[in-house]
């Protein structure tokens, strides 16, 4: 798998990545009705380092890099991830946030910080454990899941 800096041209297979994730309402705090403006203008935004990762030239995942905060918390990373839906299990999610850790430990940011990761999301959370982030809070009932209902989110957090 091979990762590298998106760019303008990647637009329409970030969209394809990010448009059946929004739809299903289940991993992503973002309107399940949100236009494809809307959902690039959030994503790519130029405070985020986007990053896309490919196999055979095809684009099957999607990751940013920002600061969590500004001022006196600009010093923590913040992530975000998105998987093709056909891609789910291949290790995309794993690759970028590999790729993230060491960009942002580039970056010069002490720690990464995931501000809320859906609880029944179970495999990103065994991802990011098993990555060395930790389980800090757990925010009950603050995500509405479509087929669920209320689910916990929790905030996970790593130094680098």
């Amino acid at each position: 798998m091979h990762i590298r800096a998106a760019t303008d041209a990647d637009a329409n297979a970030i969209w394809a990545i990010l448009e059946p994730i929004i739809r299903e309402g289940e991993t992503l705090t973002l309107p399940r009705d949100m236009s494809r403006e809307a959902a690039l203008a959030y994503w790519c935004a130029p405070a985020h380092e986007l990053s896309v990762a490919e196999r055979d030239g095809a684009v099957l995942g999607v990751s940013y890099l920002r600061a969590n905060q500004q001022g006196p918390g600009a010093h923590v990373a913040n992530a975000g991830y998105a998987t093709a839906p056909q891609a789910r299990g291949q290790g995309v999610a794993r690759a970028l946030l590999l790729h993230t850790l060491e960009r942002a430990k580039a970056r010069g940011f002490r720690a990464m910080q995931f501000n809320i990761v859906i609880s029944t999301n179970e495999r990103a959370v065994k991802t990011w454990v098993a990555h060395g982030f930790e389980i800090v809070g757990c925010l009950p009932g603050a995500f509405e899941h479509p087929r669920l209902g209320f689910v916990d989110a929790l905030v996970m957090y790593r130094a680098l």
